[in-house]
């Protein structure tokens, strides 16, 4: 039986999602066979008995979980002669710490930068429910947010110098070294996300970020 994959649908079936980006590339790196099925943000509440709040939710016969993280841990557990994830506890401890780092210095500055993007990219049907929620966290309006954003956009860029000298300085290929670990697809699932829902490019050429994506990605593509 083939897992199923639900995944946040936005318009022109883009997906914008940065879980289940990693997700996603979590499944091909194990090598498993998926479907996606695209869910609008209004209606996750409605799958599965109403026992998740956020995607990505992960479905493989019996079996139904929810969270990134959550959904790793399954896939190591359920299918251990595939290419692991984690290769110990001590690799998965390392991955929650770039985690935290992640969202606190990465991603909630590139939220702020691109939730305006977000807003228009999503269905008409999650407008309502994206301003009311965002505004609140933001505490201000998405155009607010929005404003003078340019201003900002190379403070975000070296938001991810860090995984920059990584990748040029210690010459390998990853962040997991030289084949791609849980923390390429952490990495990777962000950007993605901003290439989906962007319309200010965070990435420019001759920025090795930008070869670095394709070889994390290109599993997905085959």
């Amino acid at each position: 039986m083939t897992i199923l994959l639900y995944d946040l649908v936005a318009q022109g079936d883009r997906r914008p999602s940065p879980f289940c980006f990693r997700t996603k590339l979590a499944l091909a790196h194990k090598r498993l066979a998926f479907e996606t099925a695209p869910v609008a943000m209004t209606d996750i509440q409605a799958l599965e008995g109403g026992a998740f709040k956020t995607v990505p939710i992960l479905k493989d016969g019996a079996h139904v979980v929810g969270d990134s993280w959550a959904i790793a841990d399954y896939l190591d557990q359920a299918y251990p002669d595939r290419p692991p994830l984690f290769h110990s506890p001590e690799e998965r401890g390392l991955c929650r710490f770039l985690d935290a780092w992640l969202y606190t210095s990465v991603l909630l500055p590139i939220v702020r930068f691109y939730v305006k993007d977000i807003h228009d990219l999503l269905l008409e049907k999650d407008h309502a429910y994206f301003r009311a929620s965002r505004e609140a966290r933001l505490g201000c309006t998405l155009e607010e947010a929005a404003a003078g954003r340019e201003a900002r956009l190379d403070v975000m860029r070296a938001g991810f110098d860090p995984a920059r000298l990584t990748l040029t300085h210690q010459g390998q290929p990853f962040l997991s070294g030289q084949n791609p670990g849980y923390a390429d697809f952490m990495l990777a699932g962000v950007l993605l996300w901003v290439e989906t829902i962007g319309t200010v490019p965070l990435l420019v050429d001759g920025d090795p970020l930008v070869t670095y994506l394709e070889r994390v990605r290109a599993p997905l593509k085959r």
